[in-house]
Parts: C-alpha cells; sequence; structure tokens
C-alpha cells in the first residue's frame, strides 16, 4: 500500500534526493579514491614540472600548438602516467614572465629517463624551440 498522506508527499522528495546525492557522492569520492590508489600503487610519482617563457614573436597559434603538441605525448610515449598543465594566474607576479606550466608524472626516475630521448619527445622540442625564450624544470619526487 503506498503512504499518500501530506506528510509522506513532502518529505519523500527531499529524502529522496537526499539519499540519492549521497550515494552519488560516495560513488564519486570511491572511484577518484580508486583512481589514486592505482596510480600510486608502486610508491610515489616522480614529477617533471616544466616552466615556459615565449618569445614576444610567439602568436596565440604557435603557444596553442605546442600546448597540443605537449599534451599529445601521453598518447607517444608509454611512460607517462599523466601530464597537468595551467597557465600562470599569478597573484604574487613572481613568476618572472613565465606563463606556462606542464607537470608530468612518471611512475618512477627511469620513466623520466625514457620520456627525455625518447623521438617523440625531441620532435617536440624541434617544434617548442623557435617561440621558447626560456625554460625552467624542475623534478621531484611526489612526497605528502
Amino acid at each position: 500500500m503506498i503512504d499518500r498522506s501530506e506528510r509522506y508527499a513532502k518529505g519523500f522528495p527531499m529524502k529522496f534526493l537526499s539519499t540519492f546525492a549521497l550515494a552519488l557522492s560516495f560513488a564519486f569520492l570511491t572511484n577518484v579514491a580508486s583512481a589514486d590508489d592505482q596510480e600510486n600503487a608502486e610508491g610515489p610519482l616522480f614529477r617533471h614540472a616544466v616552466y615556459f617563457q615565449f618569445k614576444n614573436s610567439a602568436t596565440d597559434n604557435d603557444i596553442q600548438r605546442i600546448v597540443d603538441e605537449f599534451l599529445l605525448l601521453k598518447e607517444k610515449i608509454d611512460t607517462i602516467v599523466s601530464i597537468e598543465w595551467g597557465v600562470s594566474e599569478s597573484v604574487e607576479g613572481l613568476n618572472d614572465d613565465f606563463t606556462h606550466c606542464f607537470l608530468v608524472s612518471f611512475q618512477d626516475k627511469a620513466g623520466l629517463e625514457t620520456y627525455i630521448p625518447h623521438p617523440d619527445h625531441k620532435k617536440f622540442v624541434e617544434i617548442l624551440k623557435p617561440s621558447l625564450e626560456k625554460v625552467f624544470v624542475f623534478d621531484y619526487t611526489q612526497r605528502d
């Protein structure tokens, strides 16, 4: 028998939505934790942070091509676990005219050692060079 009382009718949608939102949140958090566990299953990741300062002559199209080509390296070089990137939004203005940052993650330092001389990385560097004013690279082992 279905309860059609006013009390049930008003409370049911909120209870249902709350329960659904809670279940959805739990599923999302479980999925994120699972992905992190898989990524770090063999220990801390080795990070390769690269910062670019482009020449004044570099056009928006030149820079977009560089970003696109950099991101394609993940598909071409199997030691790359992930690549994330962003454009400086420095509030302090201490970015020394570096505008773009790429954070490349590897399972270990050996992954980076495979990446650096890789032919696809070398091809990318050739695309990058004409537009690059300055580069800063910082490599480290992830720590929590």
